[in-house]
């Protein structure tokens, strides 16, 4: 009923920049909020940035002040812009979101993209 699409992430050198996005599509009614997550191998998969839909914004604290989320409501699509990109940040991402579909108005469910691979060379 609803799919998450990422874009691709890639390889960058430290201290650069990448930016992903994700696009919701299909029935749904209202997102609520969407944001993304990492893993890096061995370890927990944690929350990165999200954003609801009323631009209230959530950061991790080893994120803060380097990376930005952003959203488009018209577009259905969430931004992670990241900057000053460190090793530290090679991981697995993944966008979510929380959503109200059109068939059901009352429980939102959670959704989840694709994992995009983010590598940051020393």
């Amino acid at each position: 009923q609803v799919q998450l699409v990422e874009s691709e992430g890639g390889l960058v050198q430290a201290g650069g920049s990448l930016r992903l996005s994700c696009t919701a599509s299909g029935s749904l009614f209202r997102i609520i909020a969407m944001g993304w997550y990492r893993q890096a191998p061995g370890k927990q998969r944690e929350l990165v940035a999200q954003i609801t839909y009323d631009s209230s914004t959530t950061y991790a604290d080893s994120v803060k002040g380097r990376f930005t989320i952003s959203g488009d409501n018209a577009k259905n699509t969430v931004y992670l812009q990241m900057n000053s990109l460190a090793p530290k940040d090679t991981a697995v991402y993944f966008c979510s979101a929380r959503i109200l579909l059109v068939s059901n108005l009352f429980t939102p469910r959670d959704y989840w993209g694709q994992w995009t691979q983010v590598t940051v060379s020393s």
